[in-house]
């Protein structure tokens, strides 16, 4: 077998690297709304920590 039997994939290959690169994009998209929610989080920590503070 070489190389473009094996990216070729007897036919499939459309369905199974675009199987792999959707997974990778949720992957993706997962990561960055987590960071994103962590980044709010912590700035509504931040802004409830100062409120405390000033009474």
């Amino acid at each position: 077998m070489n190389w473009s039997e094996f990216f070729a994939m007897n036919g499939y290959a459309f369905y199974v690297w675009g199987s792999y690169g959707m997974a990778l994009f949720i992957f993706i998209i997962e990561i960055l709304l987590v960071r994103h929610k962590r980044k709010i989080t912590l700035q509504q920590l931040r802004l409830m920590r100062d409120a405390g503070e000033g009474q």
